[in-house]
């Protein structure tokens, strides 16, 4: 999986709020009038206590930032399949908070940062300078099941075979070479994760969460959820609507559809922001980095850097970075402008090598930039998290088995070869030419039965989206909104960013705030983003 190193929080910038709120949401009274396990747990798993105790080094994937030192880790019990609890198998699923600042918490809010199927334990540090929020309610991070300190699953490593092939070479020997490598890992996956593998999927995990909150002792819960924590928050939210608080969807997939017609929007999402937000601001700053005066022609010096790499892969300490690596770590770094500085170092250093100017000490110093700033490439495609995994491939193993496992996900290797073209001719290349890499088409697994997803009798919901977010593109996010009865939607101008609550923008975090905190549901409504930044020199 491409690793991302993405701090959680971004200096504040004063934003304004464009339209009011409704009148505070109380949520069904039906909630009251049930017992707190009112969905038949079974008493061996309702009946556990959280020990909870602060997190030792080896509970966490990285120390807790300034702030958040004081994080709590704790662990549960939970069948391995809901629909059999009688089978008397169990897995570990690992959690976390952090306590309210208040001391005593009247809610709890669940955050989950992602994936699908990514490790949250340590994401609960994201929210730990929201003041507002953290007065009265504790922070919940959980590891799903599958991932990080929760009982994993493993494709055996065997995802990212095949990464340093271009997909951009269209013949036909080099497109069969990327689907056996797909197909090899997708039958790694199955068979290495044995009988839990068709287990990780959002049906079972929204039941270990309703686990959590009667652990947690709340007859509701409310949920922080980004990316692909959108569409495990709106599953939970339609199987349980008098179990559901506050639900903030942050940097939405179209959660209303398929897996597949979600994922569909981002090579558009991806190639927008690229063309659209990081090249023309790389071609303002032309005095700082001499990579092309505009985004054009920016664009063309990134195009004559790729074209270099095909022909000779810049090796770095004996690792080939290869054009495929190139399109990988651009895209990663377009989840944020905060990392925009570090791309257009990366392209320029990459520069330096591939024309083969500059002295050997220049070319040394760029090696080992380069070094630093590639991100691992594997070929995987759809939303990332805003946290660094660290448990091995378990991460990978569900992020291909959750879409795979939830069908359904049509088409073989004929139609993915002509689907990618088809993206490439429509001038979607950065992630478009790698589209046939789809592994939920080599499935073998019968695919889990989610309901469709419509809102009814579910509260509101807040939805936040970006104009140019590339993973989770506006379009999906709008057509899930108007699918979604009750849902609200803040549009934010002007921004790319995937994830903006607790991203620095005062404007949205106040808004966020007074739905999360004092029950104010807004109507739909657009707000001001963030500008670019200025690269040091600008």
């Amino acid at each position: 999986m491409k690793k991302l190193r993405y701090a959680v929080v971004i200096p504040a910038v004063a934003g304004t709020m464009l339209a009011g709120f409704t009148p505070a949401f109380a949520g069904p009274e039906a909630a009251k009038q049930q017992p707190l396990n009112s969905t038949n747990i079974p008493a061996q798993y309702a009946n556990q206590k959280l020990d909870w105790h602060k997190c030792t080094a080896n509970e966490l994937p990285t120390a807790p930032p300034p702030g958040a030192e004081n994080i709590e880790c704790a662990t549960y019990r939970s069948p391995r399949n809901w629909y059999k609890t009688n089978e008397g198998i169990d897995l570990t699923i690992a959690v976390s908070r952090l306590a309210a600042t208040s001391g005593t918490a009247t809610a709890s809010v669940i955050t989950n940062p992602g994936g699908p199927g990514a490790p949250g334990r340590n994401f609960p540090a994201r929210l730990r300078n929201q003041t507002k929020l953290r007065a009265n309610q504790e922070i919940i991070g959980l590891d799903p099941r599958g991932t990080g300190k929760s009982t994993n699953i493993t494709c055996g490593n065997a995802v990212g075979t095949g990464s340093d092939l271009d997909p951009r070479d269209r013949s036909r020997a080099n497109l069969n070479l990327i689907l056996d490598a797909t197909k090899y890992a997708a039958d790694s996956c199955q068979v290495k994760s044995g009988e839990l593998g068709p287990l990780i999927n959002t049906a079972q995990t929204i039941r270990d969460i309703d686990l959590l909150r009667v652990l947690l002792g709340r007859d509701k819960i409310n949920w922080v959820g980004y990316s692909a924590g959108t569409w495990m928050g709106a599953h939970y939210a339609q199987q349980f609507p008098t179990r559901t608080g506050r639900f903030l969807l942050d940097s939405s997939t179209e959660f209303t559809t398929t897996w597949q017609n979600s994922f569909d929007g981002q090579p558009l999402g991806f190639e927008r922001r690229w063309r659209q937000d990081f090249l023309p601001w790389m071609g303002k700053y032309d005095k700082v980095y001499g990579f092309g005066k505009n985004g054009e022609a920016a664009r063309q010096s990134y195009e004559k850097v790729r074209f270099a790499l095909t022909q000779n892969p810049v090796e770095v300490d004996g690792v080939p970075v290869s054009a495929n690596a190139l399109d990988s770590t651009i895209a990663s770094y377009l989840y944020s402008k905060r990392n925009f500085p570090a791309l257009a170092d990366y392209l320029v250093n990459l520069k330096t090598l591939t024309e083969g100017s500059g002295s050997q000490q220049q070319k040394a110093t760029a090696a080992q930039k380069v070094k630093a700033e590639t991100v691992e490439a594997d070929g995987v495609i759809g939303p990332q998290p805003l946290v660094v995994p660290s448990d091995g491939d378990a991460y990978n193993a569900s992020f291909w088995s959750i879409p795979c496992n939830e069908g359904p996900w049509t088409g073989n290797r004929q139609s993915v070869i002509r689907q990618s073209q088809k993206l490439i001719d429509r001038d979607l290349p950065l992630l478009g030419a790698g589209w046939l890499i789809q592994p939920c088409i080599f499935w073998k697994n019968k695919p889990v039965d989610l309901p469709k997803l419509d809102g009814r009798g579910v509260p509101p919901v807040l939805i936040v989206q970006s104009v140019h977010d590339p993973a989770t593109p506006i379009e999906g996010a709008t057509r899930a909104h108007r699918a979604f009865a009750n849902s609200r939607m803040i549009t934010v101008t002007g921004e790319g960013d995937h994830g903006i609550y607790a991203g620095g923008n005062t404007g949205v975090d106040k808004v966020v705030e007074d739905y999360l905190v004092d029950g104010k549901v807004p109507n739909d409504q657009s707000l001001p983003g963030l500008p670019l930044p200025v690269p040091a020199g600008g």
